[in-house]
């Protein structure tokens, strides 16, 4: 291979509003949304790391999605020092441009950081396991302009499909078929890419800058098609490890149970309470340990029944005879007695009050869900964002709740979108 991976640098486009994500993506970029305890991009920039990349830039797009990626990782040294690596990362961003898709961000980052070497590109808001060192050599061996890692799939409506002929190169793309039929396989667009510098000279060429001015700069509806249609050497790497596109909330709840179940003891970054079990509980502090002993000693007593894989964060506070069941619950979470959480993601500075159901769902930061006996609080199948308050009593049902709510006590929400 003739570069060296330290070398390799990765952008990762940021941009457009996550509206299928909608509403815990209104006042927080879809990769800093939390997933078991850490921002959801965060799981991409790890797997990268490790295998040696040493350089990251941002292509976020707007003021929502610049503050939370900065705000989270600055330069990259924290992040750096929290996973041990060294030498350390190195964490950059576009300037500030009004861009008009995820190529048009990409355009930007070779040409300010003036990347000469082929580069990754890979979307903020996926999860893989990948051997990018084996993808690189597989591009350089094809002489690839692009290549496009690519998944089977079922639901093949939902992404760019492409079609490959017996070397790999793929002769047609078809971005978001509108039927099955019209899907020219199953094999689809994971929104991973390694490019050649060459495609610096397409991004500058007078189609390519016309395509700019009209507003259609996207990988997946303009730009693989147009390479495909002049004759570009584009090429397919059909990976069968883990992908997942978190675009959705079923999805990232499918995302948060496969991680439950697939991610090593050191990535769940707790101690397990039961050596036979996945139940992990987070926290290196004395306080956090001491809360540790406290959950350990109530599972052991049976005055808190965990089922399946569990997650639970730091410095969080559980009620006696409280039942959690493949769940991940964020850290200062207080969860009040005889609460029943299932299949659910519970992020940080939660409250939970008695007799509270949860199942299905997913509780954003900083909500506030009071519960009583006499009038127990049910939310099922439904996503509720950021610093929303649901008074005691309240039914909520397949519906989604947008950030800084007050939900009157005894509401009855069914099928609503609460904006």
């Amino acid at each position: 291979m003739a570069w060296k991976l330290e070398d390799i640098k990765v952008i990762i486009p940021i941009g457009g509003e996550a509206t299928r994500l909608r509403p815990l993506t209104v006042e927080t970029s879809k990769a800093a949304v939390r997933l078991l305890n850490r921002p959801l991009i965060e799981y991409t920039i790890l797997e990268l790391a490790r295998q040696g990349i040493k350089e990251f830039i941002f292509g976020v797009k707007g003021y929502v999605n610049y503050r939370s990626l900065f705000d989270l990782y600055k330069e990259g040294i924290g992040f750096s020092a929290r996973y041990h690596i060294k030498p350390r990362v190195h964490f950059k961003y576009i300037p500030r441009a009004e861009t008009v898709g995820n190529a048009h961000a990409v355009k930007i980052a070779v040409e300010y950081y003036d990347v000469k070497e082929p580069f990754f590109v890979v979307q903020g808001d996926n999860l893989f396991k990948l051997d990018i060192k084996k993808v690189l050599e597989y591009h350089e061996q094809k002489k690839a302009y692009m290549t496009i890692v690519l998944k089977k799939v079922e639901n093949v409506e939902e992404f760019g499909v492409a079609e490959l002929d017996n070397d790999m190169r793929i002769k047609r793309f078809v971005e978001k078929p509108k039927r099955r039929e019209d899907a020219p396989s199953d094999l689809a667009n994971t929104g991973i890419y390694v490019l050649s510098p060459e495609i610096r000279e397409i991004f500058n060429s007078e189609e390519v800058e016309e395509m700019l001015k009209l507003g259609k700069m996207d990988f997946g509806k303009d730009i693989i098609p147009y390479l495909i249609r002049k004759g570009y050497p584009v090429y397919g790497y059909v990976t069968n490890d883990l992908w997942f596109d978190v675009g959705t909330p079923d999805r990232y709840l499918e995302a948060m149970l496969t991680l439950l179940r697939t991610l090593s003891d050191e990535d769940m970054q707790g101690m397990r309470i039961d050596e036979n079990r996945r139940i992990f509980v987070q926290g290196t502090s004395p306080d956090s340990r001491k809360r540790r002993v406290i959950i350990k000693r109530m599972y052991r007593k049976g005055d808190l029944k965990l089922e399946g894989d569990i997650l639970i964060g730091r410095h969080c506070q559980i009620g006696s005879g409280t039942y959690i069941e493949e769940s991940g619950i964020d850290n200062f979470t207080i969860i009040g007695k005889n609460v029943k959480i299932v299949r659910s993601s519970i992020m940080d500075r939660v409250y939970i009050g008695d007799n509270a159901i949860i199942e299905n769902s997913i509780i954003g930061r900083h909500v506030e869900i009071r519960s009583t006996p006499q009038k127990p609080t049910k939310i099922i199948n439904s996503v509720i964002a950021d610093d929303t308050i649901i008074g005691e009593g309240s039914e909520i049902t397949n519906s989604k709740i947008y950030p800084h709510k007050f939900i009157n006590a005894e509401s009855k929400i069914y099928d609503t979108i609460l904006t």
